[in-house]
């Protein structure tokens, strides 16, 4: 029988120096795309897809995320006062629960797979969830979600991918595939961030993972790959002929939050999207394309 997907691993120790200055003193997670934090789509994403313990990779400078999602009680008085209920209610989408919300740091900045292997005492001996923030997915269902339902009918691990152009493979780690039905891959291997002549296919993962705890056995050795950091994707591949491995082709668009273009693309589609600020938004874009 499955164990229930119930905690999600964020890995949120990155510096964020593409963003400099604005991420000085402020995590870049905390950057606003529309109305919200990155993080806090990450998170929504995740609640909405039933996970109930949330825990955070963090590093040095990074309390402000976990003030974020706590509840603040001068505020939320003054609010009330103030009858302002719409936003009181907002303020408290935010909040989760005591005991919900779990740290752990990251004291070096040893690649993905230290970052997810930091959080092997929280998890436990159970399945999780993987959601990096700088990846953002526009989709009617969340693609969490997409990725349980999915995982619900095969079990094992399984990755969100997308098809990316042959020439940038080299900055994604990539499937090498079995058989592949247009919804689910199912793969036979994982290369991170292989040039574009030696890429076994152009299906890239983006920063959504359902992973088996073995995988922490995997990242226990501290084996370094490209880049000169511990990857997750290699770890994940040492699994690969012990546990099933596939590949959903999730419903949705996948914007890259960890530069600015990709930022800046996101906060206009998400904005498009939004009902409340989507006319508007339409109306400032062609005054200014004019």
């Amino acid at each position: 029988m499955k164990q229930r997907i119930r905690k999600a691993v964020f890995p949120v120790a990155g510096l964020g120096s593409r963003f400099l200055p604005a991420t000085k003193v402020m995590p870049k997670e905390m950057l606003t795309l529309v109305d919200r934090p990155l993080i806090q789509h990450a998170v929504d994403e995740a609640r909405a897809a039933g996970i109930e313990q949330f825990i955070f990779v963090t590093s040095r400078g990074k309390g402000a995320l976990e003030d974020h999602f706590d509840s603040n009680n001068d505020l939320e008085r003054t609010l009330d006062a103030r009858g302002k209920q719409k936003e009181l209610a907002i303020l408290q989408t935010t909040e989760i629960p005591s005991g919900d919300l779990l740290f752990t740091r990251q004291r070096d900045p040893l690649g993905l797979g230290h970052a997810v292997w930091c959080a092997r005492h929280l998890v436990g001996n159970e399945p999780f969830a993987i959601l990096l923030p700088d990846d953002v997915v526009l989709a009617k269902t969340p693609c969490l979600k997409q990725m349980i339902e999915a995982y619900d009918e095969v079990g094992g691990n399984l990755v969100a991918v997308v098809d990316v152009p042959k020439e940038q493979t080299n900055r994604y780690g990539i499937l090498d595939v079995e058989s592949d039905n247009g919804r689910m891959a199912k793969i036979k291997g994982l290369v991170e961030k292989p040039a574009p002549e030696l890429a076994p296919s152009t299906l890239s993962i983006i920063g959504r993972y359902i992973l088996q705890p073995e995988i922490f056995g995997e990242l226990e050795s501290g084996r370094v790959g490209a880049g000169g950091e511990i990857q997750l994707t290699d770890g994940m591949a040492r699994l690969i002929g012990h546990q099933p491995f596939h590949g959903l082709h999730y419903e949705g668009t996948r914007y890259d939050c960890g530069n600015k273009i990709g930022f800046l693309e996101a906060n206009i589609a998400f904005s498009l999207d939004n009902p409340e600020t989507g006319p508007k938004v339409r109306e400032a874009l062609t005054r200014l394309l004019v």
